[in-house]
């Protein structure tokens, strides 16, 4: 089987012993000290803990020992997924030098394998953002156009990965936060069904949206990270875990494949974006698909929908930052309602702020009938909607964005603009679905198109096994290195 993965090469050259993990994982430390400052991709490189991981599997290769599926791979982790006795401040203020003490599983799962973690990555504030532009360490930039957003709200991770500073990242995803940074910067990311991977340790911006998921420069590597990855977890109430093995689904042919095409999707395309996607479906048709009109009309409640109740739930989950348990604390108060009030202005950024605010109103006594109730109705009509088109197809294919990547400060022009970006990738999340948004060419500028492919509840494999087939027929014409970092 062809193969695009830089997981593979690399466990071949360490196997083969072409290089020891400490002179790789050097090697990206010392790509992250000389391109970081253009990327800002990284906000807390740790190259400690990166060294001491990769000293373990230097000795355990010396012993003859075989590696497993992750191990001595570098990663970086989004600024939200909670490591013990490393800084998690989510971009915020109000979460300035918090330290947790346990790790979130996802990074449990990898430290247990000797994965060698090379820091924490840049996000838009509590994943509140579609630039990565809204958190407290400025934005992270694109590495194909440095005065373009990365995206958010996973925008560092996805920096790191197209940008050669880290073979693969894991972010999160509540309204589109890997699949859009994916797309902006050329790779691919999965943003798995809700409950495949588990959210213990993922500091909640929407619980009932939000979902871990990778970040990689093929779907190869996507596959091997999600079959390590989706364990079912005790401590989270919603993990299930996985159905079947992504990584050996990828042998499998599409011949006879049902490509679903959703008019709702295409409307208000870029024309550069609609051309890279007529071309992407008729690579499918050359593999054997069948592509078919599917009309989801329900879509075009998802934008509402999705800031209604993701506002919702943030209100309800910020709650606890207040300046009496742990993070920052105003300085000068005369009562403990001044204190969590300017604790909160203080520390708070003004796009947290607005969506607090929307989700504490219409959670309001004479609003929650009006907006969430209706919200959460319609919520369960799109679910409807997705699942009758998935007997009609077995995937759909869609843009992730209707745009390449934007230029830095468009987010503080029109914000409600920005918000429209989101509007292909919140009805996944709002279904509970799984995504990945793949490379499918680029703008006239050199910018990456991105497209998404939706699949039914737990059918991850399929997707990843579409997404590899179609790197392998277009791979030279749909992805193109930023010619950064570590090359390999």
């Amino acid at each position: 089987m062809q193969s695009f993965s830089i997981i593979s090469k690399i466990h071949e050259g360490l196997s083969q012993k072409a290089y020891s993990c400490k002179e790789l994982t050097q090697s990206y430390l010392d790509a992250i000290a000389k391109e970081n400052g253009a990327l800002n991709a990284y906000t807390l490189p740790t190259p400690e803990k990166a060294l001491e991981s990769a000293r373990k599997v230097d000795e355990k290769l010396a012993r003859g020992e075989t590696l497993r599926p992750l191990e001595g791979i570098p990663l970086t982790l989004k600024a939200n997924i909670s490591t013990k006795g490393i800084v998690t401040d989510c971009c915020s203020k109000i979460l300035s030098g918090y330290t947790p003490v346990y790790d979130a599983t996802v990074w449990s799962i990898l430290e247990s394998q000797n994965a060698v973690l090379l820091g924490k990555c840049n996000m838009d504030e509590f994943a509140m953002g579609s630039s990565c532009e809204t958190g407290c360490h400025g934005p992270a930039h694109n590495p194909h156009d440095e005065t373009k957003v990365a995206g958010g709200s996973s925008g560092g991770a996805a920096s790191a990965v197209a940008g050669g500073v880290a073979p693969y990242a894991l972010g999160s995803d509540t309204g589109g936060s890997i699949r859009q940074p994916a797309s902006f910067c050329g790779i691919v990311g999965l943003k798995p069904t809700y409950g495949a991977v588990s959210r213990y340790g993922l500091i909640a911006y929407a619980s009932s949206f939000d979902q871990i998921g990778p970040l990689a420069l093929c779907a190869e590597d996507a596959a091997r990270i999600f079959d390590v990855l989706a364990q079912k977890d005790p401590r989270d109430s919603t993990s299930t875990g996985k159905k079947e093995s992504a990584l050996e689904a990828l042998k499998k042919p599409l011949s006879g494949r049902i490509v679903g095409l959703v008019p709702e999707y295409f409307a208000g395309l870029q024309p550069d974006v609609e051309k890279a996607l007529e071309e992407a479906k008729r690579v499918f048709e050359s593999l054997g698909c069948t592509c078919k009109t599917v009309s989801i009309p329900e879509i075009r409640y998802a934008l509402p929908v999705y800031y209604i109740l993701a506002c919702a739930e943030a209100s309800s989950n910020l709650g606890r930052y207040d300046g009496i348990r742990y993070g920052y604390k105003t300085a000068h108060y005369t009562g403990i309602n001044e204190m969590i009030s300017k604790t909160r202005s203080e520390g708070f950024g003004k796009e947290v702020q607005r969506r607090i605010l929307l989700g504490t109103y219409v959670l309001s006594a004479g609003y929650y009938d009006a907006y969430y109730k209706k919200a959460q109705l319609l919520r369960r009509k799109i679910q409807r909607a997705f699942a009758k088109a998935f007997t009609q197809c077995d995937f759909l294919l869609a843009p992730t964005v209707p745009m390449t990547a934007f230029p830095e400060g468009f987010t503080a022009q029109d914000a409600v603009q920005t918000y429209q970006t989101d509007i292909c990738t919140v009805p996944v999340n709002i279904a509970g679905l799984p995504a990945v948004s793949v490379p499918c060419g680029f703008d006239a500028d050199g910018m990456p198109v991105g497209m998404q492919l939706i699949g039914g509840s737990f059918q991850e494999a399929v997707l990843l096994n579409a997404a590899h087939q179609y790197e392998l027929a277009a791979r030279s014409q749909s992805f193109r290195s930023a010619g950064k970092g570590v090359e390999l």
